[in-house]
């Protein structure tokens, strides 16, 4: 039922009753999402039907004004049922906190956070470049301000014009938006960047490349030419670094470890079911794989805590303070980020060795495939190689963090 509907009825909503109806959708579909590289358009579609892409979006906008660890809970949720699905929840609500953080000073954006709202849109991001690769922090397109449109394809005074060709666009195709990252003007330097936000009805794409890998299939992140012209105020007011810094970079490591946070769980839940199974035929005798179920438990619930740490500093940290984020508290972003991203993967090799060759099967109710393969993904998304380099240069800067609280 959707929001509006409990409410009729009487009946409280909330976010984790929301998220866990959506995950039972996603869960019916993951297994064919997986094997056909396709978007997982059922459990899209029941997002939208509970109002959970505007989770982050301000009650004053029309949103639920969830806080980011509630969307966190949502994305591990989701995860546990279709990891696709839960990444590409995750992105979206990337782009809506950068929008919500550095926009409603706009009257341009803040009709959009209305949009977002009202008509369920799904946000999709194009910082990955032909040229540039995965270094979000550089642009080789640019905008060309002054000759823009009220829609792809039409010119006009006060408006702005981008060409871009993405390497990879996760669900571009299916969005109904994309915040676009490029050069401000033909003659600044590739870091000198904005990030504009164009609706689909502004945009043009054409596919260039095809997205057949080996996990995170449903993400369906093909190669896209980008051709987006409109309104000049469609630019966000803030450098995109400043963006970047401040909140698409902590934020997406907070989420996307969420979500490797909920494959890994599902892959322990298996094991831990695949384990009852062996002590049922065995008539109550414990299995030699039940030390490594309590090895894998023990090292989920330090990542746990670890990103309910980062959750709670981050929050604290917006709630109290609009300066740029502490290069100390980057740092903390940054570990966070590579070392959940690997610790995941030995989560799911310990329930791979509890399950066997029942785990290593592409199919059954034991089958880790899945999970494998997606979180393989997890230490490329911004490379950990990369982003350690960065991090032992901010802690040479800052000494780091090390209380417990």
């Amino acid at each position: 039922m959707t929001a509006s509907a409990l409410e009729l009825a009487g009946q409280a909503w909330s976010i984790e009753d929301a998220a866990a109806r959506v995950a039972a959708v996603a869960k019916r579909h993951a297994d064919q999402v997986d094997r056909d590289g396709a978007f997982p358009a059922a459990a899209i579609a029941a997002l939208k039907t509970e109002g959970l892409l505007g989770a982050l979006v301000p009650v004053a906008f029309g949103g639920l004004g969830e806080t980011l660890s509630a969307v966190a809970e949502a994305c591990c949720t989701l995860a546990q049922a279709c990891a696709s699905t839960a990444m590409i929840y995750a992105m979206h609500q990337i782009q809506v906190a950068c929008l919500v953080r550095h926009g409603t000073g706009s009257t341009w954006h803040c009709n959009f956070l209305r949009r977002i709202a009202a008509q369920r849109l799904l946000l999709a991001s194009v910082t990955s470049e032909e040229g540039v690769g995965g270094n979000m922090r550089s642009s080789a397109c640019a905008v060309q301000l002054g000759t823009g449109s009220h829609g792809a394809g039409q010119r006009g005074a006060g408006g702005y014009t981008l060409e871009k060709r993405g390497s990879a666009v996760s669900y571009g195709e299916h969005a109904d938006a994309l915040l676009i990252t490029a050069r401000s003007g033909a003659y600044a330097k590739p870091s000198d960047q904005v990030l504009v936000v164009s609706p689909r009805e502004d945009c043009e794409l054409e596919r260039t490349g095809t997205w057949n890998a080996l996990g995170m299939r449903g993400t369906c992140s093909s190669a896209l030419r980008v051709v987006a012209a409109g309104k000049a105020e469609q630019i966000l007011p803030a450098p995109f670094g400043q963006i970047a810094s401040d909140t698409m970079v902590p934020v997406s490591h907070l989420l996307w470890a969420s979500v490797w946070i909920g494959i890994a769980a599902d892959a322990v839940d298996r094991a831990r079911l695949f384990l009852r199974a062996a002590v049922r035929r065995s008539e109550g005798a414990l299995p030699p794989g039940a030390l490594r179920l309590s090895m894998a438990v023990e090292l989920l619930e330090m990542l746990q805590a670890r990103v309910t740490v980062g959750l709670r500093r981050f929050e604290a940290a917006r709630a109290c303070a609009a300066e740029p984020i502490p290069v100390g508290e980057a740092a903390d972003m940054n570990t966070l980020k590579a070392g959940v991203s690997e610790a995941c993967l030995q989560v799911v090799h310990q329930a791979l060795l509890i399950c066997g060759f029942a785990g290593y099967q592409n199919e059954g109710p034991y089958s880790l495939s899945r999970h494998l393969r997606d979180l393989n993904s997890a230490p490329l998304m911004i490379n950990n190689d990369r982003i350690r380099e960065t991090t032992a240069r901010l802690l040479l800067a800052s000494k780091p963090r090390l209380g417990l609280l």
